[in-house]
């Protein structure tokens, strides 16, 4: 069986192609087009590192800039391109972007470790200034050493 693709002289490779979001089983494949580029679609090619099988995701009709990839591996290297569709046919491939989809237990030491950091920003000290007192004066309100030492608190 033979696929013939034929390919659009006038576009340009999709660029900046990104990997976010990236999980245990799936992942986000970002791009960028150039401005005037006669976009109506876009097709992602995504294989294992060193395996010879892929899959094709081919979308029309669309302006979208994304596309969630699923059903990944854990601790697994893939490989992304993604061309642009025209109604004259695609662009040459973008440049290859590899990225490796993370252990279960990697990513539940990420979710932990970032939990701990959130709860660490969480402990803002709030420091209160008042005027101090002249001496031989003494006051219960604002400006007594008492107060003073009260108004540090965490939260």
């Amino acid at each position: 069986m033979c696929v013939c693709v034929c390919i659009d002289s006038a576009l340009s490779a999709p660029l900046n192609v990104t990997i976010r979001e990236l999980e245990v089983n799936t992942a986000i494949v970002t791009w960028e087009i150039l401005e005037g580029d006669p976009v109506i679609g876009f097709a992602i090619t995504q294989q294992k590192k060193d395996v010879r099988m892929l899959r094709y995701i081919q979308e029309v009709n669309t302006t979208t800039r994304s596309c969630a990839l699923w059903d990944l591996e854990e601790d697994t290297e893939y490989i992304v391109h993604v061309q642009s569709i025209s109604m004259g046919g695609s662009s040459p491939p973008s440049d290859p972007v590899s990225f490796r989809t993370p252990r279960e237990s990697e990513k539940l030491a990420s979710t932990v470790s970032d939990q701990v950091n959130r709860e660490e920003m969480d402990q803002v000290v709030q420091l209160s200034v008042f005027p101090l007192s002249r001496p031989g004066e003494q006051r219960d309100g604002p400006g007594s050493s008492a107060q003073c030492v009260s108004s540090l608190q965490t939260r």
